[in-house]
């Protein structure tokens, strides 16, 4: 362990920097109501040589769906808002049109955590654009939501059903605020959320006040870096805001201080506490979701967390409750940051805390006789346009025996996961229980399988996000359809060419 004291916060983010090129990289330790320790390498802009600062400007992206979620808890708190209220009670812009007539109405609760049943693209030509769609060019009018989804917002699983991430939910949210207070939601915002915190330097969507410190964001190319078209982002109330260290530092401290920090407060400690509890599990072995925040365990210590990934940027904030501390990380110009800066400022704030980096475990035997309850394939449900748990297990997870060693293996895009990786067991008291380490990522995931609660079928559980999979037939399996017709294509081909001549 290295306490805040001892920790080199240049010399931890150089590291970084060795493994991972990035045209700029902020990180910031939170703790005693600020930003406690602070260290900016590279540039906010390269053409005009200017460094990262404290008080240099990010996008945050999805950082944004956690100040929508206190201005939502704000009215749940002044009475005017249940959770488990349908959101469509509240909702005056547009409508939630659920795809059947007989599932329950998503909730606002559901919206919060994700299991609304709202798809994450809104149309299929969205999978090969910006941000799936979600971008105008800078200098053009963004379109309000109301105009956004004039034809109503699609509901296409059943509330609560599962687990999907999206940005549309979170713009709805903020709409719904708009709608009830009667105010524009990034005055609210500013009014209720920024200016009591001290956040003077945050705004959601570019503000003048905030424009000329902005970071350019970059590409990282075969030429170098190249700076990324600039944009805005239609989904504001999910990914539209602007921020700085030095103010995320200041709202990590009221996340930490139960609602409040030296400037003033926004929420009440119980409704923070409500905020980091447990609100979806798959399964009661996988941390789960919170209200907007991702739950983690670090030693068995509660940790929370939230990434932001736009285009050219990249941020994550990481929290401890019970330890008081906090960290924060941008970048403006990298590549897959999106998958490296978590796992960096992961293991930086497992050391801070005590804990070891994740690794597999060699003290637990492997366990033969459930082999046969797991192999398989299991389905990932939901359209191919949930881009981000498509990117990761495709259309979702086989597992098998290898060569005398049980497989976990993911049906999609990603060679290192489609490959296939040894499932090693992780609790000694528990045979369903394993881990998985990816080292093109330098991840390790933790996978657990036990019966589905609303159908009794065995399912696989991600400690990620969190994401679920139901085993299937084995005559479904689509990488046996896949060998199915290479065969035949191999077999007509041969037959082809050894075919006499008339």
């Amino acid at each position: 362990m290295v306490t805040v004291e001892q920790l080199d916060l240049g010399t931890e983010v150089d590291r970084i920097l060795h493994r991972r090129p990035a045209v700029g990289l902020a990180v910031g330790v939170v703790r005693r109501g600020g930003l406690d320790l602070f260290a900016g390498r590279g540039l906010a802009d390269i053409a005009l040589r200017t460094p990262v600062v404290e008080d240099t400007v990010f996008r945050v992206g999805s950082l944004s769906k956690t100040f929508t979620a206190v201005a939502v808890m704000q009215l749940q708190e002044q009475g005017l808002l249940d959770l488990d209220s349908p959101v469509n009670d509240h909702l005056r812009a547009y409508r939630l049109i659920p795809a059947r007539t007989g599932w329950p109405p998503a909730t606002v609760r559901h919206v919060l955590t994700h299991t609304a049943g709202i798809r994450e693209v809104q149309h299929p030509s969205g999978i090969a654009r910006q941000l799936f769609g979600e971008t105008v060019p800078a200098g053009r009018r963004v379109p309000s939501p109301a105009e956004y989804y004039r034809h109503g917002l699609r509901v296409v699983a059943e509330p609560g059903s599962r687990f999907r991430y999206t940005d549309h939910g979170f713009t709805t949210l903020g709409q719904l605020v708009e709608d009830m207070t009667g105010e524009p939601f990034d005055h609210y915002l500013r009014e209720h959320v920024f200016g009591p915190l001290g956040m003077t330097d945050t705004d959601l969507g570019r503000s003048a006040r905030i424009g000329a410190r902005l970071a350019t964001g970059y590409d990282l190319t075969t030429r170098g870096p190249t700076p990324h078209p600039d944009y805005e982002i239609v989904t504001t109330g999910a990914a539209a805001a602007y921020s700085t260290p030095r103010d995320i530092g200041r709202y990590l401290a009221a996340l930490l201080g139960g609602g409040a920090n030296q400037y003033g407060a926004i929420l009440g400690p119980g409704t923070l506490a409500t905020m980091f509890a447990p609100q979806f599990r798959p399964d009661p072995r996988v941390p789960g979701v919170g209200l907007a925040f991702f739950r983690g365990d670090a030693g068995g210590r509660l940790v929370l967390e939230h990434q932001g990934v736009v285009p050219a940027f990249t941020s994550q904030i990481h929290l401890a409750p019970d330890a008081a501390l906090g960290l924060v990380a941008f970048t403006n110009g990298t590549r897959n940051g999106g998958f490296w800066l978590p796992v960096e400022t992961t293991a930086l704030f497992g050391r801070l805390l005590g804990v070891p980096d994740e690794t597999s475990r060699t003290d637990v035997p492997q366990h033969p006789e459930v082999w046969p309850e797991l192999c398989g394939w299991y389905l990932l449900p939901g359209p191919l346009t949930d881009v981000r748990a498509r990117s990761m297990l495709g259309a979702g997870v086989e597992v098998l025996v290898r060569r005398g060693r049980l497989v976990f293996r993911c049906l999609g895009p990603v060679p290192a996961l489609a490959r296939g990786l040894p499932l090693r067991p992780d609790d000694p008291t528990d045979p369903y229980a394993f881990r998985v380490e990816v080292p093109a990522f330098d991840l390790t995931l933790r996978v657990v399988f036990g019966p589905d609660p609303a159908t009794g079928t065995m399912a696989v559980h991600l400690d990620v996000m969190p994401l679920s999979a139901l085993k299937q037939p084995a005559a479904t399996n689509p990488r046996r359809w896949a060998l199915g017709v290479a065969a035949f294509g191999a077999t007509a081909l041969a037959l082809h060419r050894h075919r006499k001549p008339r």
